[in-house]
């Protein structure tokens, strides 16, 4: 898979041009790097989101994740299931669109809260819970960018409830359990994944991360196809 990455959300030459010069300062100032020319574009635009180049080491890569990420997109209609309205919020509503996709979350939910209370947990489990009922997690792209807890839940969901996403994407941010889920979801091998270690995350680096694998995406299907 190429990493050119030539499909943009800027609607403008000037907006084309910043972007288009704003990578070129971040290829030349990145140094080394050892990701595959799939997964360079969205370690690029996650370094892009927030000017910060320790993600060139930090995040990490299942080897099937962005081959699967990308061809979960192209086969129309996989639903984004996120743990917090930001990631929904966040993405392009055009470019969910061009590919049938819509991005879901659950977490101010009245009956997530309610049962989020009446369990004592948190409402990111009860909202990861909430999307398995509904039958939205099978083959699906997950953003996880804010609980650590919602990242615990979906792996325990994969371990014991057979849940097959397409594609986690799991950065959440934080102190408590961030580092450990992100350490146990990179020892997950029966669904593809995206992470990154420590503390680090966000929910805008998990839009940042899905917004460069629909631009491969759309990349992708415009390619010109061979004839034999």
């Amino acid at each position: 898979m190429s990493s050119l990455n030539t499909v943009t959300e800027q609607l403008t030459r000037a907006g084309q041009a910043i972007e288009h010069d704003s990578f070129a300062i971040i290829d030349a100032e990145v140094g080394p790097h050892a990701y595959e020319p799939g997964q360079w574009p969205v370690v690029r635009r996650m370094i892009h989101a927030n000017a910060d180049f320790e993600f060139n080491g930090l995040t990490e890569f299942h080897p099937q994740a962005v081959e699967a990420g990308v061809a979960a997109m192209l086969r129309g209609g996989t639903p984004v299931v996120a743990d917090v309205e930001m990631i929904c919020s966040g993405l392009s509503a055009p470019r969910l669109a061009h590919f049938g996709m819509r991005c879901h979350q659950f977490i101010s939910d009245a009956d997530v809260i309610q049962a989020a209370r009446e369990q004592d947990s948190t409402r990111a489990v009860q909202a990861m819970r909430k999307a398995h009922r509904q039958g939205l997690l099978e083959g699906a792209i997950v953003g996880i960018g804010n609980a650590p807890t919602a990242l615990l839940e979906l792996l325990r969901l994969i371990q014991e409830q057979g849940v097959r996403p397409a594609l986690v994407v799991g950065m959440p941010v934080g102190f408590v359990s961030a580092a450990e889920s992100k350490a146990l979801l990179a020892q997950e091998q029966r669904v593809p994944w995206i992470a990154i270690r420590g503390r680090k995350g966000g929910s805008t680096l998990v839009v940042a991360a899905l917004h460069a694998l629909l631009a491969l995406a759309e990349t992708r299907q415009q390619a010109p196809r061979s004839h034999p």
